[in-house]
Formats: structure tokens, C-alpha cells, sequence
């Protein structure tokens, strides 16, 4: 807490009222991570179209990248991952897992969503992929068919 403080230029004390121990400013932390929310905001048949646009064509997201490695450099602790374990299920693959619904519905949302966390990585560390309009559009189309065939499998 001391070395937080110090980096952000207050008194330990105060991060503590407002956050309590430790694990309290982590999980604030997380907080900010956001939910995947935007993911179910809009109808299920259009999923597939919605999120590849956004994959494709969608801006450099840097705090998810922030995040990528906010959760990397925690995981070795043991209460750190069990509070991001606990917090992404709860804020995320949980009600992902509801909205998928159906037979399968956690598998489904698991290949779901390590398909867009791969391509999303892949897309922000690189700076984008590199590709003609015509390749785009292609690419779009198969991420389009295969997201969505994920969620109506």
C-alpha cells in the first residue's frame, strides 16, 4: 500500500479509508476492467456480425490490454488469482454463460469468448492486421460465421 501511495503521490492512509485493505483496492481495480457487457447488448442473431465488426474495424482498446496484463502479473499470487477468478466469473463468464443459454451454454461461452480475447490481443499487439479493405471484409465474414456459430451451436 505504501509503495501505491507513494506512486501516486498520498498518504497511505488515505488509500486505505477509501479502500479498505489490500484485496479491497484490488478488486476497485478490477471494477474498472469493465464486464463484457457490450457483448449481449443486442440481439442474439446478430452477434456474430456485431462483435467481428467490432473486432475488425473497432478502435485499439488499451485498457483491455491493461488489463491482459494486470491479470498476468497477479495470477502468481495466490489471492490475487483467486479474486480474479472469482470476480471474472461472477462479472463476466457467469452472466455471458446465462445470456448464451441452452445445452452447452458454458462451453460455448468459454470458446466464445478465448476466440475474441485471442483475436483481440492479436489485433491490439500488433498495431491492427494489416489488411486490405477486400481482406477486412473476408476476415469479418469468417469471424462473423464462426462466432455466431458458436453461440447457436
Amino acid at each position: 500500500m505504501r509503495d501505491i501511495a507513494r506512486d501516486v503521490g498520498v498518504d497511505p492512509a488515505l488509500i486505505s479509508r477509501y479502500f479498505g485493505s489490500k484485496e479491497d483496492l484490488f478488486n476497485s481495480v478490477l471494477e474498472g476492467c469493465g464486464d463484457g457487457s457490450d457483448l449481449t447488448a443486442g440481439d442474439r442473431a446478430t452477434f456474430g456480425e456485431r462483435v467481428a465488426h467490432d473486432l475488425v474495424y473497432g478502435p485499439k482498446k488499451e485498457f483491455k490490454l491493461r488489463w491482459l496484463l494486470l491479470m498476468l502479473r497477479s495470477i502468481t499470487s495466490p489471492k490475487a488469482a483467486e479474486i480474479i477468478q472469482r470476480g471474472s466469473k461472477a462479472k463476466f463468464y457467469q452472466p455471458f454463460t446465462d445470456w448464451v443459454g441452452g445445452e452447452d451454454a458454458e462451453i460455448k461461452a468459454r470458446m466464445t469468448a478465448g476466440f475474441i480475447m485471442g483475436l483481440t490481443v492479436s489485433r491490439d499487439i500488433t498495431g491492427g492486421f494489416d489488411m486490405t479493405e477486400e481482406q477486412c471484409e473476408r476476415f469479418k465474414a469468417r469471424i462473423a460465421t464462426t462466432l455466431q456459430s458458436f453461440i447457436d451451436s
